[in-house]
């Protein structure tokens, strides 16, 4: 195995464990919370912010992308049938982090930030967040996904 299939392996797996994160967030995270009242979702929200902050994830996050991109250049500049596959991968995992980054993240720091000492502070925390914040997780899920299917079809054309 040389050093493009170790990248492409260590994409597809960075890759996998985000597209699972993001999925189980989608399908079971977010409607288990839901069901919550405002405050047990403020703060279990919150407490989920700040645990995922960690050297694990946070390895895996920029990985995805980062090995991605190099297998997607690498194999378009050694001209590799399979690189189609894996630059659409790559553009996924991109823009997985994108939309993590751009959307997510500023409303994590919002609920973070927001006054929440009165239930009806509590509710606007939570209506301001909730359906947007679940709208953005179910578009970086698809991309993750994508990421994930694609590369896996670079892995397989090779």
């Amino acid at each position: 195995m040389n050093l493009l299939d170790k990248t492409l392996v260590v994409s597809l797996v960075a890759n996998a464990l985000l597209a699972g994160l993001f999925f189980a967030f989608t399908c079971a995270i977010s409607p288990a919370l839901g069901r919550l009242d405002d405050r047990s979702f403020v703060d279990a929200f919150r407490s989920i912010n700040t645990v995922i902050l960690n050297g694990w994830f946070l390895s895996v996050f920029f990985l995805a992308p980062a090995t991605a991109l190099t297998a997607a250049v690498w194999g378009t500049f050694a001209h590799h049938p399979f690189s189609w596959w894996v630059a659409a991968g790559a553009l996924c995992s991109l823009l997985t982090v994108i939309i993590t980054v751009a959307a997510n993240v500023p409303l994590n720091h919002a609920l973070d930030a927001a006054l929440t000492t009165t239930p009806a502070q509590v509710e606007q925390t939570r209506s301001a967040f909730e359906a947007t914040w679940n709208r953005w997780d179910f578009a970086r899920t698809f991309t993750s996904l994508g990421a994930l299917v694609l590369l896996a079809g670079g892995v397989s054309a090779r």
